[in-house]
């Protein structure tokens, strides 16, 4: 009789060839929808894998969306690495461009270009608060956070929706859900003038907080704590590493990182 068992080490070859068999497949299930549909799957594959990286224009944009996900992702692989599981990052994201937004939103002709820290700071904070929302609930009352989380996605949504509809819609927006345009000067710096290039500093923050999160998982004791707890609870708890401290800030970390997504989404 087949039985499936799991390799005692991982392999190196299938590591490798993995990627490459899921977009092979990708591809063959695609073609096989496409010609199902009608439709050219020479030009289908080539608007999902050629246009986007055409020309500078094209990075430029996909590094405008990138950012916000990479931003996001890292937060939460440092959640999971933490046994820790945050499903709320939309909501974080959310709260973390209405902070950023409110900010930008004192900003005026007379404010420079420095006002876009303030701006990213409040995006932080209004991650972490978020977050913090979830780890409060978890610690204080052992809710859970999957669902904890998830809920305040939803109320995080409808703060939205009330704020731009109410106090903050745009007197001369024509009745759109919109705030006041920001001012110039909060506007994220780019990394290119000229060319219409939408690239901005988030490419470099990004790439920043890659380094950062690997440093922190990999080479700092307090990353260690957060791992060994993932991994083994019962092991973390016997060598007295506090699991209230590895939730509080993998939550944290985690919608700090959402939260500045949304402010470089919003700015």
């Amino acid at each position: 009789m087949l039985k499936l068992e799991a390799r005692p080490q991982p392999s190196q070859a299938m590591s490798i060839a993995s990627p490459l068999i899921a977009l092979a497949l990708t591809v063959l299930v695609g073609t096989a929808l496409f010609m199902l549909l009608g439709k050219d799957p020479v030009q289908g594959l080539r608007l999902f894998f050629v246009e986007p990286a055409k020309d500078a224009r094209a990075w430029s944009e996909l590094s405008v969306k990138a950012v916000p996900l990479v931003l996001i992702a890292l937060g939460l692989a440092l959640c999971f690495r933490s046994n820790v599981w945050n499903i709320g990052a939309e909501g974080q994201f959310v709260v973390g461009a209405l902070a950023a937004g409110w900010v930008a939103m004192q900003a005026g002709p007379d404010s420079t270009r420095w006002v876009v820290l303030p701006i990213l700071a409040a995006g932080i904070a209004g991650g972490m608060a978020w977050a913090g929302i979830v780890a409060l609930l978890r610690d204080r009352f052992n809710a859970n956070e999957i669902l904890v989380s998830l809920m305040l996605v939803y109320v995080a949504d409808m703060l939205l929706n009330y704020l731009v509809y109410g106090p903050w819609k745009d007197p001369q927006g024509y009745n759109f859900p919109q705030t006041v345009t920001f001012a110039a000067a909060t506007k994220v710096p780019r990394l290119f003038d000229g060319g219409g290039l939408r690239a901005n500093i988030g490419v470099l923050i990004a790439a920043a907080a890659v380094a950062a999160t690997w440093l922190f998982m990999f080479r700092t004791y307090r990353g260690f704590q957060l791992q060994v707890g993932g991994l083994a609870p019962m092991a973390a708890r016997y060598a007295g590493f506090s699991p209230r401290t590895a939730l509080w800030t993998a939550l944290l970390l985690s919608g700090a990182g959402a939260g500045l997504a949304g402010a470089l989404e919003a700015a």
